[in-house]
C-alpha cells in the first residue's frame, strides 16, 4: 500500500479546457475522479473488483468545490488525497488539485458505500481496515 496522502500527477490537454486554453470546470471533478480511482488501485482494491467480490461501490454523495486559480492547456497539475473520516458506510475525503504547489481547486467530498442497486450498505472489513490505514498515514503526514 502506499504512502498517504496519494499525490495524482495529471497534464492538462485540449479536451480539459473550454477552448480558450483555460481548464473547463467539469474537468477538475474528472481529475480528482481519477485520482480516487488510484488511491483504491495503490490499496489494492481495483473499482471492477472490488464491485464484484465485495458488491460494493462507492457514490459520491457531497461533492464542495471550490475553484481558486485557473489551470491551462499543458500545466502539470498534481492531485492529493486525504481520507478525512471513516463511517459505516461512507468515507470522507479532501482533494486539493495544486500547479507547483499553489492550490487550485480544492475539494470536500463524502463517498457512499452501495450496493449494485444503489442501495447503502456498510464498508466491508477488509476495506475498513485499508481506508483506516490511509487516514492514519495521512495523520502521520500531517503532524
Amino acid at each position: 500500500m502506499t504512502v498517504a496522502p496519494h499525490i495524482f500527477p495529471v497534464r492538462v490537454y485540449w479536451e480539459d479546457t473550454d477552448g480558450s486554453g483555460i481548464v473547463y470546470h467539469a474537468s477538475y471533478l474528472r481529475f480528482a475522479e481519477r485520482a480516487r480511482t488510484e488511491v483504491l488501485r495503490a490499496a489494492g482494491f481495483e473499482q471492477w473488483s472490488m464491485l464484484a467480490e465485495t458488491g460494493i461501490a462507492f457514490a459520491v454523495r457531497h461533492c464542495a468545490i471550490d475553484f481558486r486559480r485557473s489551470a491551462r492547456l499543458d500545466d502539470q497539475l498534481a492531485v492529493e488525497t486525504r481520507v478525512t473520516s471513516i463511517g459505516g458506510a461512507s468515507l470522507e475525503m479532501s482533494q486539493a488539485i495544486r500547479r507547483d504547489g499553489d492550490d487550485i481547486v480544492t475539494l470536500l467530498l463524502k463517498l457512499a458505500c452501495i450496493t449494485r442497486d444503489g442501495r447503502a450498505a456498510r464498508m466491508p472489513p477488509r476495506l475498513r481496515e485499508v481506508f483506516n490505514a490511509i487516514k492514519g498515514q495521512t495523520a502521520s503526514h500531517a503532524a
